[in-house]
């Protein structure tokens, strides 16, 4: 993103190499150690485990960062005025630091010191952040990319903004829906059990499939439909954007 934000002008290249310095000290140093907090099934020593969740908890820091350059990002879209090429690749790469922040840095942070993945481990606490983190961060990312390509690729008159701002808040409302209306509730409800029993009970057939969680499975169904709308009109608008540029405009008499 620092080369492609470079590329179109929106930071200057010192700016964007500073950040990849600091973000591969970042990385190096707290990402690396802070996967140790995976270890603890593993029987790693208990000193191993510590050092993991404290880095772990470190990787939170660069996170908060993220908002200056949603900051920076909204100043750049404004200046570009509404017909802006780059105004939704550019938003999609601002979610990517929202769910960074609460998907990969919040609900990570929620289960990953050792005291609290003795109780969380293997239920729905783990689901939150795993699809709140894997698609929300990098599947966004993957998005905001793909639009950066396809803008220097297809032709202005084929590009729709309508069409990538249904599947902007798609994409997103729908993944905060589920989040919001069934793997947080039910993570919590698992975690209640777990901390109260054992996590053998939390895991249990009785609680697995009991009514409540099963309402909670049931109350995906609104947020997954609006998930799967964001993904279906984003890839009408691929189809659209081909069809227009390089079929429908095709000149018979080169072919």
């Amino acid at each position: 993103m620092a080369f492609l934000l470079s590329h179109i002008g929106a930071v200057s290249k010192k700016f964007a190499l500073t950040t990849i310095h600091f973000t591969v000290f970042l990385y190096l140093g707290s990402g690396i150690l802070g996967t140790f907090h995976h270890l603890f099934w593993a029987g790693a020593p208990a000193p191993i485990i510590a050092l993991g969740a404290v880095f772990s908890a470190l990787e939170i820091v660069p996170l908060t960062l993220l908002g200056f350059e949603v900051v920076h990002n909204l100043r750049v879209i404004k200046s570009g005025g509404k017909e802006y090429a780059y105004k939704w690749p550019i938003y999609f790469f601002m979610s990517v630091a929202f769910w960074n922040l609460v998907g990969a840095g919040m609900f990570g942070f929620l289960i990953n010191p050792p005291i609290v993945l003795y109780y969380a481990q293997g239920i729905n606490t783990t689901p939150l952040h795993s699809h709140t983190a894997l698609f929300g961060v990098y599947g966004m990312l993957a998005i905001s990319l793909l639009l950066f390509s396809v803008r220097h690729i297809v032709s202005r008159a084929s590009w729709s903004d309508k069409m990538l701002k249904i599947s902007f808040w798609g994409l997103n409302g729908g993944l905060a829906l589920m989040a919001l209306f069934s793997l947080i509730p039910s993570g919590f409800y698992q975690l209640y059990f777990a901390v109260k029993y054992g996590l053998w009970f939390a895991r249990s057939p009785e609680i697995t499939s009991g009514p409540v969680l099963r309402a909670f499975a049931w109350a995906r169904l609104i947020p997954d439909v609006i998930f799967s709308m964001g993904a279906v009109v984003l890839f009408l608008f691929l189809l659209r954007a081909v069809w227009l540029t390089f079929i429908k405009t095709a000149d018979p008499l080169k072919q």
